[in-house]
Formats: C-alpha cells, structure tokens, sequence
C-alpha cells in the first residue's frame, strides 16, 4: 500500500525505485563503517537511479547471519572472511577497492605487531615465543590469521609456542591500549592502524615499535607480514545477474583521486586461499593434517590422560585376570575336594551297604547252617549206606545209580545256597541297567526261603504295565527288598502261621513303580514309625539300626522315596518304596 501510494505521488509515469542491501563489515565501529562506505553509496544511487542502495553494518557474526536469511544482495567485507564465506555461501567477487594510497589492489593489506618502544630484545617475531600476545579474534584476518601464518613459516607454532594468546575483540584500541599497559607482550592490528592513532595522536611517536618490519616497496604503512589483496565487494547468489553487472560496471566507472573511492577489477585472492590452507581454517579447517608432533604438542594434556586411563586399564586387567586366575585355581581345588569327598561318601556307602548284607546273613547264619547241614547230611548217610553195602557184598548197580544220584542232587542243592549267598555278599560297584522287580523279588524270595528251615510264605503279585521300565542296581534294589522280606519275617515270628504270610506287591502309578512290602505282625506305634528311619534306632533287642537307613539311602539315590505305614488291610506295617519309569532307546 505504501508503495501504492508513492507511486501516486510521484506521477504514474514514474517508476518506483527498487531497494538493493549492501552488508558491510564495520571492523572500526558503526562510525567509521558510514563514513568510509556513504561515498560508494552515494555514488551507486547516482549511476543507477532505478535502484535504491542502502547500507547495513554488522559484526562478523551479524553479516554471516545476514547472508545466511538472504537479507543482503552485496557484501563488503576483509579478504579473509570473503574467502571463508565464498565456500560457505557462494559469494562471487565483482570489484576489488583500490586504495588511492595503495600501489596495488593486490597488496594491501597485512599486520603489524606492535610492542613497547623499549621493549628492543623483540627484533622480529621468532622473539615472540613464550611472550603473552593480543590479537582480535581466532577469525579475525588483518587480527591474526597473517601473523599466526607468519609464525609457522618461521618453524612456530602459534598455538602453543607463545606463551598465551589473548584475544581482545574490537576496536583494535583495545590491543593498543592492552601493550601500552604491559598487560601483553605484543599486539597484533591491522596494517595503518598504528599510522592512523599516531595521526590522530593517541599515539606519541616512539612509543610503540614494530617487531619484525619488513620493507614492502611502494606500501606506505609498516607490516610484520607479506601483504594480501584488498578488500572485495562480492554478490550473493540470489542477486540477479543483471543488477551484479550494472553494478560491476558502476563501481569500476568511479573516479580516481584523493578522497575518493575507487575500484579495479577483482584480484586474485590464491594468497589467502593458500594461508588459510597452511593454517587449517576456514574452508580448509575439514582438510588440516596434524602431525604427530603438532598433536602432542597440542594436544598433550588429554594424551597424558589418555596414556594415564590406558595404564589403570592395563594395571585392571592384570589384577582382574590375577583374581580371576587365583579364583580358578581355588575353585578347581573346592571341585576337586567336593569330588574326593563324594567318592569317600559313595565308598563309604558301598561299604555300608555290603556290611547290611553281612549284616543280614549273620542274622540267618544259625538257619543257613541248618539248611546246608540238610544236604550235608544226606550226602553222608547215603556215603556211609555205599561203604556198608560194599562190605557185606549186598551192593547191586541199581542200588549205586540211586545212591549217587542223590548224593548229586543234595550236592546241588548245597551249592546253590552257597552261590547265592557269594552273590548277594560280593562287593562291587553300582550299576544303572534295565531290571525287572519281579524277577528280582523272586530271587530275594528264593535267597530268604533257601537260608530258612521253616520260611513263611512270601506272594508275589506283579500288577506293573509292560510300559514302565526301571533303571537300577539290581544288587541294590534286591537287598532292600531282602532287608524288608527279613523285618517282615522278624515281626511274625512267634505268631500264627497264618499271621506270618508276607505279600510283595508290584504296581504302576503314572510315571512311577510301587513296591510293598506287607506283613501281618503286631505293628509299630507312631512314635516308633517316626524315628524308623534313624540311624541306629532298632526296635530288635540284637539289632545294629542300619538297615532301614540304608535302604532309604539306596531308593533316594535311585531317584525314588522309601516309607513306612500301618498295613490298611488289617495288621501289621506295610513298608513301600518308588522307583521312576524311563523310556529305554529303541
């Protein structure tokens, strides 16, 4: 609306002016920015009248904020941000400032390091390493970057061979200001600077001197450093084409002379590409290779605590594996004990449980005795009868095969007890087999019945499915059932023939094989059934206490449970043991 408007006051065939932002790097203040770049405003307005040029200052920062949000179409700054901002943004030189004072475009502009007039050991800049200096900024072109590029020419390293570095920002007064007090060694300004305060007389002469000056013919200033190009006015991407060459062509047009501001076609900025380079800043900052050496040197705190962790580390690791080394070797020694320990408790189980067996045939000793005295005795009768006949001449051939035939079976007879009594005495070591309990009950009836002279019944009931099948010591199993057929047998002894029956009872229940062992004596009461497992605990007033203790050990160790209850048929104890079902590989 507003431009509405003035196009109305101005008349309809006049044409409204179109604004063009010029960004311009106030590096001497606000001030100074207006009264060095009215003049080339001024004269963009008059050669290009259907443009309205204006001028921005800005810090270095503000100016690349301001070509970051597009809010400037030109951009006059120092050579050292143009180069850093033509990668960054795209920025295209179109003029180069040609100073009238300046001999070349091309050589312009440098630093000067300035110390105290009576500081004369500082002669050049080799002499400033471990001296405190003041520059501008890390950025900053005419405020450092020449003198640190210098420095490292001269085989130091600006980082960390000056004794400090401070950096004092703008106006470069404030470095002056920093020397004049001794608070530094040494600053670092721009080139004419120093020409200019002692123009304007805040400097007196002699009071300040210029370490390492160097003579640079037709440069009207003192420098420390080689002298790079001039300062560039450079458009933006956005700019359009058109208004870049009306531009071009306006500023190169400008008038020579004293006062005034002119401009030459753009110079090659290589020199300052080629610095930055050297350095490791600005574009080139991604491209900067360390040495090893400029890596310590820089870096040698952090690598000090680097080499510092990596050695708690290693001293860790050692001890860790000190520790883990010792515990293996104690824990190899508990395993190794746990394992002696356990083959003495299966020793001493095995002996345990063959004493048992000793235990029981001493308690069928007196029987056993009168059972093979039986067919000892047969043996002899029929011996003497052969001897009588033989002598009276009575003996016929019929008579000799009879009498040697029973001589035959009762010797048998004797041997098989005896056999079956090594058997079931014989120590050895357990065994894990497929066995068949009824077949084992049987053998446990015929070693029972073969050592008794008047032995009660004993039945055996097999009721256990075809599809359960047992994993156990035979021997084991066989003398757990001998040790309850013989309790069975002690609690009916002086009982009617019909109380000393003992059933064997074989079934399956899911997963399990049941075995009971079932008498009809006089019982025990609860408090007997409760100790019955002990330890030498005996209700029999000849007996050792180790055979129900035992047992149970032989059942828990084969994976199954050993109890006692009163028998639920009538009276006496039922005693019944589990043992688990496997499956048997095919």
């Amino acid at each position: 609306m507003l431009t509405a408007v003035l196009a109305g006051l101005l008349g309809a065939g006049q044409a409204v002016a179109r604004e063009v932002a010029i960004g311009v790097f106030a590096w001497q203040g606000e001030r100074a920015a207006i009264a060095d770049w009215s003049p080339v405003i001024r004269d963009l307005n008059a050669a290009l009248p259907e443009h309205r040029f204006r001028l921005d200052h800005y810090d270095a920062a503000g100016l690349r904020r301001a070509i970051a949000e597009h809010r400037v179409d030109l951009v006059i700054t120092n050579p050292g941000y143009y180069v850093t901002m033509e990668a960054e943004f795209g920025l295209s030189r179109i003029a180069t400032l040609a100073s009238p004072d300046m001999h070349s475009p091309a050589r312009a502009i440098g630093s000067v390091v300035l110390a105290q007039g009576g500081r004369s050991e500082l002669t050049d800049l080799a002499a400033l390493a471990g001296k405190r200096v003041a520059a501008v900024a890390p950025d900053a072109f005419g405020g450092w970057l020449t003198v640190a590029g210098e420095l490292k020419r001269k085989g130091l390293d600006p980082d960390s061979d000056l004794g400090q570095v401070r950096f004092m920002g703008l106006p470069m007064n404030n470095i002056v200001d920093a020397v004049r007090r001794g608070e530094v060694d040494a600053g670092i300004v721009r080139t004419c600077v120093l020409e200019q305060l002692l123009r304007e007389q805040y400097l007196r002469p002699g009071e300040l001197r210029v370490v390492g000056a160097r003579q640079e013919a037709g440069f009207p200033c003192a420098t420390s450093t080689p002298l790079y190009p001039d300062w560039p006015i450079a458009v933006t991407p956005q700019t359009d084409p058109a208004l870049a060459k009306a531009v071009a062509r306006a500023l190169l047009a400008m008038p020579d002379g004293e006062g005034l501001v002119s401009w030459a076609v753009p110079a090659d900025y290589r020199p300052v590409h080629e610095l930055y380079q050297e350095l490791g800043v600005g574009p080139y900052q991604d491209l900067h290779r360390l040495t090893p050496e400029a890596l310590a040197r820089r870096f040698w705190p952090w690598l000090l605590g680097v080499v510092a962790l990596l050695i708690a580390a290693a001293v860790h690791t050692v001890r860790v594996e000190y520790q883990v080394h010792r515990r293996t070797a104690e824990l190899r020694e508990s395993l190794r004990a746990r394992q002696l320990a356990e083959a003495r408790m299966r020793e001493h189980q095995e002996q345990m449980e063959h004493l048992s067996r000793l235990s029981v045939l001493g308690e069928l000793s007196g029987s056993l005795a009168h059972e093979i005295n039986q067919p000892l005795t047969t043996i002899g009768t029929y011996a003497r009868s052969l001897l009588r006949r033989q002598g009276s001449r009575t003996l016929t051939p019929e008579a000799l095969v009879e009498a040697c035939t029973e001589i035959a079976n009762e010797a048998e007879r004797a041997g098989g007890i005896v056999q079956r009594i090594r058997h079931f005495a014989r120590k050895r070591a357990a065994v894990r087999e497929p066995v068949d309990l009824a077949a084992v009950a049987a053998e446990a009836r015929r070693l029972v019945v073969g050592m008794l002279a008047q032995a009660p019944q004993i039945e055996i009931r097999d009721r256990a499915g075809a599809g359960c099948a047992v994993l156990a010591d035979g021997q084991q199993i066989q003398q757990v059932l001998l040790n309850l057929i013989k309790n069975a047998i002690d609690a009916g002894r002086h009982l009617p023939a019909e109380r000393q029956a003992i059933e064997v009872d074989i079934e399956s229940v899911e997963s399990r094989v049941l075995v009971h062992v079932v008498d009809r004596g006089a019982g025990l009461d609860e408090a007997q059934r409760a100790r019955l497992f002990e330890p030498f605990f005996t209700t029999k007033p000849d007996g050792l206490g180790l055979g129900l203790p035992i047992c149970k050990t032989i059942i828990e160790a084969h994976g199954g449970r050993l109890w006692a209850e009163p028998n639920p048929g009538g009276a006496g104890m039922r005693f019944t043991f589990t043992l688990p079902c496997h499956e048997l590989p095919a």
